[in-house]
């Protein structure tokens, strides 16, 4: 297990704090280094123990990390990775936490293209760990721990790049799953972009004087939908091409329940309530 001399999370809110955390819990950095953008929320990470200093400069805060995980919100993690791809010393890998791949791999690999054209360091990721809490207060240095982080080689990976941040993920108690940026996107939209835009949808159509009659099934279901706004709007719009197509196939599903509603059919409601029964059974808790 890689043990680093020194790691930057650059944005340590939920998983950048959660990371932290991780790390020191299991001793596998002499120093942790976060970057942000305020100052008050680098102290509070600093207060919590997700960090060892903070700095809001990149330069400044990569300089002697072997270890870069860049954890702010995906409309920003390639100018991050830039950023920090050009500050920081030769032999850094550095990965990322966003919740979508294609685009932002591609921008960042590019980004790098220059001043590493043979090696990239950099490889995406993406810890299938989140929760609609956020911010350092939030983190937990458990949170990684048996849960699957898709890590996104694409075509010009270094292997040995992709093996260590790996590694990096498998010492922090999660599972990695290998994938390509487009097949993470596509897998995601169904699994994670569509649910929260269902719970959105569902907690927004709902009469807010109805809420004191909502019981656990409404929260359960809803839980998401109080997430983060902004971080979510970028999400959407950065995958919603596959977005869209989960859309299209869920829309075609409620098509055939209200159809079988109209009709008064028990037999064709029963048939779509087994087979969503069945999908959720096999997931497990």
């Amino acid at each position: 297990m890689k043990r680093w001399d020194c790691v930057a999370i650059i944005g340590v809110g939920l998983i950048g704090g959660s990371i932290g955390l991780a790390l020191r819990s299991r001793k596998l950095s002499k120093e942790i280094v976060g970057i942000g953008r305020r100052e008050n929320s680098l102290t509070a990470a600093k207060n919590r123990g997700c960090i060892d200093r903070g700095t809001t400069s990149i330069p400044s805060g990569v300089k002697n990390a072997g270890l870069i995980v860049v954890c702010t919100p995906v409309e920003l993690v390639p100018r991050h990775v830039a950023e920090a791809g050009h500050h920081c010393p030769e032999g850094s890998i550095i990965t990322d936490a966003g919740s979508t791949k294609s685009d932002l791999v591609m921008r960042a690999e590019s980004s790098l293209a220059d001043r590493f054209p043979r090696h990239l360091p950099f490889v995406g990721s993406h810890p299938i760990a989140g929760s609609e809490k956020s911010g350092p207060e939030a983190a937990d240095g458990d949170l990684f721990e048996g849960r699957v982080v898709v890590v996104t080689e694409s075509e010009v990976s270094d292997l040995d790049v992709v093996d260590t941040v790996e590694e990096f993920w498998q010492s922090l108690g999660a599972r990695v799953v290998r994938m390509s940026p487009e097949e993470h996107d596509a897998a995601l939209a169904r699994t994670s972009h569509l649910p929260h835009l269902v719970a959105s949808a569902l907690a927004a159509a709902t009469p807010k004087n109805l809420l004191e009659l909502a019981a656990g099934g409404f929260a359960d279901t809803t839980r998401i939908a109080a997430g983060d706004v902004e971080l979510w709007r970028q999400i959407f719009l950065a995958n919603r091409g596959h977005t869209l197509k989960a859309l299209a196939d869920f829309e075609r599903v409620l098509s055939r329940l209200r159809q079988a509603l109209e009709m008064g059919d028990g037999a064709a409601l029963a048939q779509i309530l087994t087979e969503g029964k069945r999908r959720r059974d096999a997931l497990g808790s």
